[in-house]
């Protein structure tokens, strides 16, 4: 039984991808047949890393079974650019910025924060965190960078680096001492965040991740007005109170034209260490119900797990402590799901994205 490329991508036309729900057909790079040998190669616009071997397997078998002797699928990362808020450009050295905010404090924003940075990190793509959090700065101890000071070269601040690449920039390397605090009026903050975003030296990132300060503010509404962002992820608890909040901020958004891209629920569910017995200490359901009010995903659900806290304090935050562990492959599940909603809107691509995106 002979090979042809309508055969290939016939069979891919099979599978369908679990994040963009199109099937992989639509992301052909390039097949390349050599007898019964075929080589295909499949642009992925989100990061894939732990997913790659599964699919490559996957698509491989198909391509075989479809009539090649041997079949090599090969998927490359390729990371577009999309459209931030009307009346914004883009940053040449920085394709996609993300805001992750809530509507008030204490609900897990900056550990939601950092954990989706060092997914898509993880997964296979170029990432940045803008600490942006006024109120309480807390990056540079979440990533063991307490104490540091960025460099200064030509007028523009160098952002630290952690060992794994994550590229960081926060007000509190600027502040010299953790307990020492930010006492700014609306106008001096925000234009020192303003700053920190634009006369920071970023290296050509697929994803910045902004850690917002808390809360429906000036500063807020400026930041959101100021910064070219593609997308925002808002972070609350089940509880009432959180969720009231959280309400505020999918609207705040709106009104800017930012598009919500989903809801993270932390602190969803307690279960006993000793007994195993879960507990929905702050309620039940009540990311599920935002998420359906104002037509958005549910993109994840946190346990409140003492683990989660401890990694953070200690620098070491839960997708780099236990990278293969039940709550990491959360926030990567999240992190993926955040990259391919924003392949599937608005997008600026190649032809064959376009292709792809039926457009």
């Amino acid at each position: 039984m002979s090979i042809s490329r309508a055969k290939v991508e016939s069979a891919l036309k099979q599978h369908q991808d679990p994040y963009l729900h199109r099937d992989y057909a639509q992301l052909i790079q390039s097949v390349d047949i050599q007898g019964d040998h075929v080589k295909v190669v499949l642009a992925m616009p989100y990061p894939h890393a732990s997913l790659a071997k599964d699919i490559q397997q996957k698509l491989s078998q198909a391509i075989i079974k479809a009539g090649a002797k041997t079949a090599d699928c090969q998927l490359v990362l390729e990371v577009q650019r999309a459209k931030p808020q009307q009346g914004l450009e883009g940053v040449p050295p920085i394709k996609n910025v993300i805001v992750v905010a809530s509507g008030k404090g204490g609900v897990g924003k900056s550990t939601t924060a950092v954990n989706i940075a060092l997914a898509l990190l993880q997964e296979g793509a170029r990432v940045g965190v803008l600490d942006a959090d006024i109120y309480g700065p807390s990056q540079p101890m979440m990533l063991g960078l307490s104490g540091q000071t960025p460099k200064i070269e030509d007028n523009a601040f160098v952002p630290l680096e952690t060992k794994e690449g994550l590229q960081v920039m926060s007000v509190g390397f600027l502040t010299g001492d953790e307990t020492t605090p930010i006492v700014w009026r609306g106008p001096k903050a925000t234009g020192m965040l303003t700053q920190l975003f634009s006369q920071s030296a970023w290296h050509d990132l697929d994803y910045l991740i902004v850690d917002m300060p808390p809360g429906t503010g000036d500063i807020q509404l400026t930041l959101a007005q100021r910064i070219p962002v593609v997308g925002s992820v808002i972070v609350t608890t089940p509880q009432d109170i959180a969720l009231l909040d959280a309400k505020k901020g999918i609207e705040m958004f709106r009104k800017v034209n930012i598009r919500v891209l989903g809801v993270v629920e932390n602190m969803s569910l307690h279960i006993c260490s000793n007994c195993g017995h879960a507990d929905e200490i702050f309620g039940a359901g009540g990311g599920e119900r935002i998420a359906k009010d104002y037509q958005t995903d549910l993109l994840g659900q946190l346990p409140l797990e003492r683990s989660i806290r401890e990694q953070t304090d200690s620098g070491k935050p839960t997708v780099l402590a236990e990278p293969h562990g039940k709550i990491a492959a959360i926030y990567i599940d999240i992190a993926r799901k955040v990259a391919a909603k924003l392949a599937l809107e608005d997008s600026v691509p190649r032809n064959r994205i376009m292709a792809f995106f039926g457009k």
